[in-house]
């Protein structure tokens, strides 16, 4: 079923005109001109259930919304009055507004650079005309790595091993390769499918219609409602993160410990930074460099450099990055050493069976000790996974708590205590081309603010996605859109206080989280120090992006004010979130604690886990290898190597 009828097709299309603007009157291929198709099937191969009404409900709204003043819907307005009233509309306070304008815009933008030649007349890359089936890349380019596709299991099916892995990204690659290492009958289950370099695309919208959990539209429900993105791939979302590489950091460390003393054998600083260096050795970790780095990076260099907060180049698990700036569409170049190119090969040449397409429902377990896992395959049969040693749950800090919740096993604050690192962008332009879908997609921080909760980094994003970054709409927008080449946008990630939960609605899991009041004044601060890091980069215009202050920000005097002025509302910030965790947290009292510190839970024998779920708290910096060393530690306890 297609997610939008021709009617409710030419409706999103008048709007997508407007909110774009009079294009062709800058140089650029109008929107009416472009190629749709692509667009619309990428929209229709969007999985949960709530995207396509939730699609239609923002189209109708926004047509309906020039009822009271035109007596007309939007689609109906000739060109000229549909872009005056989408101006008018972007500069309404309605915070729901807002929302369902910034979405559409996404959307907007999505569509237009689907275009091959407005890609190409931009300078992005292009992709070569492949089949229209979404996973028809994944299928003609697989490699001897996946054991079992599970497209191809249509009928029930039942297997056997010593240890069962639910999930195969960082923490289910490192306990997959170091079980199977000492000979343990291992199955790796993953819900996603492999996807080989050669498959990967440009385009940012095929790229999460293929590898992001519900084409990235998951979004967490608070105060300030946020969209979170988790890859779905053999490899998890290392396939499609920037490939940052942080050690654990001894403040944490001794945070945690002093929170729970129990914990000090786990956290032992000398055990973990032996895993940190053999897994650096193994993942080609080194920092950027300049020469692959891009202007985005090297500008934010020089912005730190020039306000004497120290700063560095990102430390990645690359060998022989290119600068593509495509991290975050899987690299096209294998470059980027995603575990599915190491970890997850050196488990499958000592004899792990990695399973893709085969999503797990529940853990099966007698109420004391678990004994394997149930689910569905791509292909629609039910399967089963026995195991008898143990079972691993590495499905992420939102999927393992819910898998948890959906097998009856409730003990201790399951899916409570989710914390993360929500960011807060900031878009400037330079009198000179940046071209920031290139270079390193992330490839320098700032990191002398951390003691504030602040981490700042350059971020690189397909050209649709940078277009929905750059402010306006209508007749603001499609002038700017014209010089795309000189936008830059850099985030903060912030340690934030907040907490939040997972839980099942509808056998769904539904995230809940709101900010901390301190977490707010982490954003409205991030915001003043990014918008003084660009001007003194050389950026000429910085956009807040906050209602209630200057859209335009050109001197640092300004951006000082908006540390005393700019708005506490968690709402006037677009925020999404990144690096989550807590949710089975672990701990030495059962009352507060799933797991202990064997990993194990508490309450079922042979079920452990070993994602960032474990973790206390937040980390405040990436958490790909502080996620990668517990789960090594987590791999011996299975083991009993401990």
């Amino acid at each position: 079923m297609s997610a939008l009828s021709p009617r409710e097709q030419r409706w999103a299309e008048a709007l997508f005109d407007a909110i774009l603007g009079p294009l062709e009157a800058h140089g650029l291929p109008s929107f009416a001109s472009v190629d749709k198709a692509s667009f619309y099937r990428a929209i229709d191969t969007a999985p949960g259930p709530q995207f396509s009404p939730g699609l239609r409900g923002m189209i109708l709204a926004a047509d309906l919304a020039t009822l009271p003043t035109h007596g007309r819907p939007l689609h109906r307005l000739d060109r000229t009055a549909r872009i005056a009233a989408i101006d008018a509309l972007s500069r309404q306070e309605s915070y729901l507004a807002r929302q369902i304008l910034s979405t559409l815009k996404i959307l907007a933008t999505f569509a237009y650079y689907e275009d091959p030649e407005v890609r190409r007349r931009a300078g992005a890359d292009v992709d070569a005309p492949r089949a229209h089936d979404a996973h028809a890349a994944h299928d003609s380019n697989a490699s001897d790595l996946v054991h079992l596709d599970g497209r191809t299991l249509d009928r029930p099916r039942s297997f056997d091993c010593d240890v069962v892995i639910v999930g195969s990204g960082p923490a289910g690659a490192t306990v997959a390769r170091a079980l199977a290492a000492r000979g343990l009958d291992v199955v790796v289950l993953e819900e996603g499918f492999e996807a080989r370099p050669e498959a990967f695309v440009a385009s940012g919208l095929q790229s999460m219609a293929r590898l992001y959990r519900e084409m990235g539209t998951s979004m967490a429900l608070g105060t300030s409602p946020m969209p979170f993105l988790q890859g779905v791939a053999v490899g998890g979302t290392s396939v499609v993160n920037g490939a940052i590489s942080w050690r654990f950091s001894e403040e944490t460390l001794e945070t945690w410990i002093a929170s729970d003393r129990g914990l000090a054998p786990v956290f032992e600083l000398s055990r973990l930074r032996a895993h940190e260096d053999a897994l650096f050795a193994r993942l080609g970790v080194t920092p950027t460099d300049d020469a692959i780095a891009g202007e985005k990076n090297l500008r934010l260099a020089k912005g730190a450099a020039a306000l004497s907060i120290a700063s560095r180049p990102i430390a990645r698990n690359v060998v022989g990055c290119k600068g593509s700036g495509r991290c975050l569409q899987g690299c096209p170049h294998g470059a980027k050493l995603s575990v599915d190119r190491n970890l997850l090969v050196d488990a499958k040449n000592d004899g792990a069976r990695i399973l893709a397409g085969m999503r797990v429902d529940r853990v099966l377990h007698d109420g004391a000790r678990a004994i394997g896992v149930a689910g569905t395959s791509a292909g629609g049969a039910r399967y089963d996974v026995l195991a008898k040693k143990a079972v691993v749950l590495a499905a992420s800090a939102i999927g393992t708590p819910a898998l948890l919740l959906a097998s009856g096993i409730h003990h201790g604050p399951v899916g409570q205590h989710l914390s993360a690192h929500p960011g807060v962008s900031v878009t400037a332009r330079f009198p000179d081309a940046i071209t920031n879908f290139r270079g390193a997609t992330q490839g320098h921080e700032v990191v002398g603010l951390r003691g504030e909760g602040l981490k700042v980094e350059a971020l690189g994003f397909d050209l649709s996605i940078l277009a929905s970054r750059v402010p306006g709409y209508g007749s603001a927008l499609a002038p700017r859109l014209a010089s795309i080449d000189r936008f830059a946008v850099w985030g903060t990630a912030l340690r934030a206080e907040g907490e939040g939960r997972v839980m099942l609605v509808n056998g769904r899991p539904q995230v809940l989280y709101s900010l901390a009041d301190r977490d707010v004044e982490r954003a409205r601060r991030a915001v003043r120090v990014m918008g003084d890091l660009f001007l003194a980069a050389g950026a000429e215009e910085v956009y807040p992006g906050t209602p209630g202050f200057a859209p335009i920000v050109r001197d640092r005097e300004t951006m000082a004010r908006f540390e005393r002025e700019g708005p506490l509302s968690p709402r006037a910030y677009a925020m999404s979130m990144t690096h989550l965790f807590g949710t089975t947290r672990m701990g030495t009292d059962p009352s507060r604690s799933v797991v202990g510190p064997d990993f194990q839970h508490h309450a079922v024998r042979g079920l452990y886990v070993a994602d960032s779920s474990v973790f206390p708290g937040n980390l405040g910096v990436n958490p790909q290898l502080p996620i990668m060393t517990l789960a090594s530690i987590a791999a011996l306890s299975i083991a009993g190597d401990r």
